[in-house]
């Protein structure tokens, strides 16, 4: 470090020796305009100060253009996808308690636990996964959830293509005490939203936790966060 100091010191001072070389008298009588002699003098500066390992200091300050692998890349939009895995979101569900499906606040939807509920507003998958559903069967009722969870977000926001990326996700399951594979059925959900909004902005923090109930006797609730394009 002491070394980067004394390129600093080394500079500073030969652009102290140009400008006195010049002095008022020098500067009106030189053809040299004043923009040149700055030119010359950041040059000086530049090549002076950035030859030592002061260089990886100030690399820290200064702005870097952002690489294309660092921005997150849609392929295609959430609801072109919708259409070409010919999906077709099933109507809004309503609350059945004292609660709203989803609230805006800032750029972050947040959207109410949801069940497998069928198009009719009934409830579907009622039992205990790992004594009435196999993991498989757990994950299709996961998957009937995020169908539900979409059609929710599309109604609060007008169009899937506002979602900026999915940033949580809480699940339960109604799982028998001695069932282990919590993760495997959240997974229904979770891979679906990666076949809608892609790898990178599909994926969202996540729990999986087992419950010992869930409302109607329904296998799989879950719980999402969104941020959303302004």
């Amino acid at each position: 470090m002491s070394e980067a100091v004394n390129r600093l010191n080394a500079a500073l001072e030969n652009r102290y020796r140009i400008e006195r070389e010049l002095g008022e008298g020098g500067r009106a009588e030189s053809s040299i305009n004043e923009r040149e002699v700055n030119a010359v003098l950041e040059i000086t500066t530049r090549r002076r100060f950035f030859g030592g390992a002061a260089t990886a200091t100030l690399g820290l300050l200064v702005p870097r253009a952002t690489a294309a692998s660092d921005v997150p890349r849609r392929q295609v939009s959430p609801e072109a996808r919708l259409r070409e895995l010919e999906i077709q979101l099933p109507p809004t569900p309503q609350p059945v308690a004292t609660y709203v499906p989803a609230v805006l606040v800032g750029n972050v939807l947040y959207v109410a636990g949801h069940t497998p509920r069928l198009p009719d507003g009934s409830p579907d998958y009622q039992g205990k996964v790992g004594r009435d559903f196999t993991v498989e069967q757990g994950r299709e009722a996961a998957r009937t959830v995020g169908l539900n969870i979409l059609s929710t977000v599309r109604n609060a926001l007008g169009s899937l293509d506002r979602v900026a990326r999915l940033v949580r996700t809480f699940g339960m399951i109604n799982a028998d005490p001695g069932f282990t594979q919590h993760p495997q059925v959240i997974n229904g959900f979770s891979d679906f939203m990666v076949e809608v909004f892609g790898e990178d902005l599909g994926k969202g923090t996540r729990a999986a936790v087992g419950m010992g109930s869930l409302p109607f006797g329904m296998a799989v609730e879950i719980e999402t966060y969104w941020e959303i394009r302004a």
